[in-house]
């Protein structure tokens, strides 16, 4: 996925919020603001759930774009849409800027008329907009929306781009000033990757204390990365949510394609990874397909078993079974039993991360790595191949995040020798929570 959501130099820009009823074009609109396709877009209502923030410029003037799930009047308690309705009324509060988006064709409905009192409340600056505006016919059907107001408002077509630059002109003047120097911050990047419905959503909220992200008991709710600073464990932290992985994305299609995109997107962005597992089901397949993804991009892995709270004695004896088969491959990857729907044990998850971090940024002194290998070859030498004995002549560690160390040999290194001094690295120096590539030059 080639997505660019809110980095760490961001954070004190101004916010743009694009608020409107389900399939009036707001993320067809952002996509246009931001000038690449970053929201995903689909012929159908409810697409975009959560509250996304894209950065965004024009003019030499950054600014944040916040798209937001479609807001309907008097949702059914408790569903999905009262969520996302919930979450647009939260992205109203926090902007410094709302464009509200009206789609000409249909005109001002039932919904759009309630929600010009939710943002009259607000007090906040609104931009009008008549979005669908493909034709000159279109565009008189502007005027109707005088009535509402809030201004007079603007014609444009997300579709086909007319007036963009003109209501990109108009949000740059109406944005309040910012400092032009943004401080850099050092947050560390979490992110929060599993299976449909383990739970990383309620895990997001109850770290942030807050209803951050669309909880629902359908799989597959978060669609877009979610970048949220949370401060807990003493500092604070920039925590990406991710849509579910469900399958190898050649197989998957339309939403549920772009949604996966953006999530290995997030994995390259990020650090440290927390792999959320639900621990009152049996370990599947995709978890640790997973899991590979994780170890493959060179992340460090903390591994969360979440819903510990739905887990019996008998489950348990089966999960430890279930880890010593099928995680034995990360046995460096610290595992920690939580429940996000009570909280129980999120405490330990800082720590947790602060060791995967450190182990992942770890770099070793090249006479002490070399000293440590000398006692190791001297004990264990490799194995003989081809009638030849390989000799190590010395090795050095390149690079951190993750480790590499390359060893320069007389000749080839079988890989089981490979993973013994990887193994004994680890027993030696720690690298809790990282992975460590190991690599062989033959020099003859």
């Amino acid at each position: 996925m080639t997505v660019n959501l809110v980095n760490e130099e961001t954070g004190n820009l101004p916010i743009v919020a694009v608020i409107g009823r389900p399939n009036v074009g707001k993320s067809t609109l952002i996509n246009r603001l931001i000038g690449r396709r970053e929201a995903i877009i689909e012929d159908q209502p409810g697409i975009t759930r959560d509250r996304i923030k894209y950065p965004a410029q024009w003019n030499g003037r950054d600014f944040i774009v916040m798209d937001t799930g479609g807001w309907e009047l008097d949702p059914q308690p408790e569903t999905i849409a009262a969520s996302i309705s919930a979450g647009a009324e939260l992205a109203i509060k926090e902007s410094d800027l709302i464009l509200f988006i009206i789609d000409v064709s249909v005109g001002a409905l039932d919904e759009e008329m309630a929600l010009v009192s939710v943002i009259r409340k607000s007090g906040k600056p609104v931009i009008l907009i008549g979005n669908k505006a493909d034709s000159p016919e279109a565009e008189l059907a502007i005027h109707e929306l005088w009535n509402l107001g809030l201004g007079e408002p603007i014609p444009v077509s997300a579709l086909h781009g007319r007036g963009s630059g003109d209501l990109l002109d108009l949000v740059v003047s109406s944005l309040p000033e910012t400092p032009s120097a943004q401080e850099e911050d050092h947050m560390r990047r979490v992110v929060l990757l599993g299976r449909p419905n383990v739970g990383k959503s309620s895990l997001l909220n109850s770290l942030a204390g807050t209803a951050r992200a669309i909880v629902d008991s359908v799989a597959g709710t978060t669609r877009d990365p979610i970048d949220e600073e949370i401060q807990f464990g003493g500092e604070v932290w920039r925590f990406i949510d991710t849509a579910g992985i469900r399958k190898h994305a050649h197989q998957a299609s339309g939403t549920e394609y772009y949604a996966m995109l953006r999530t290995e997107s997030a994995l390259e962005r990020g650090e440290v990874a927390i792999l959320v597992i639900d621990a009152s089901e049996p370990i599947a397949e995709q978890d640790l397909r997973i899991m590979s993804k994780i170890v493959d991009s060179g992340r460090a892995l903390v591994i969360a078993m979440n819903k510990w709270d739905l887990v019996d004695e008998d489950r348990r004896e089966a999960l430890e079974r279930e880890k010593e088969r099928e995680l034995n491959q990360v046995e460096w990857a610290e595992r920690i039993n939580i429940s996000a729907k009570t909280g129980w044990h999120k405490d330990r998850l800082a720590p947790a991360l602060r060791r995967a971090l450190d182990g992942w940024q770890m770099r070793i002194p090249t006479s002490k790595l070399n000293s440590f290998l000398g006692a190791l070859i001297s004990a264990t030498p490799p194995p003989v191949r081809g009638g030849k004995q390989p000799k190590i002549l010395f090795a050095t560690q390149p690079s951190t995040c993750p480790p590499r160390f390359v060893i320069f040999a007389s000749g080839f290194l079988e890989p089981s020798y490979r993973r013994f001094i990887e193994r004994r690295l680890r027993e030696e120096f720690g690298f809790m929570g990282s992975p460590v590539e190991v690599s062989v030059r033959i020099r003859t």
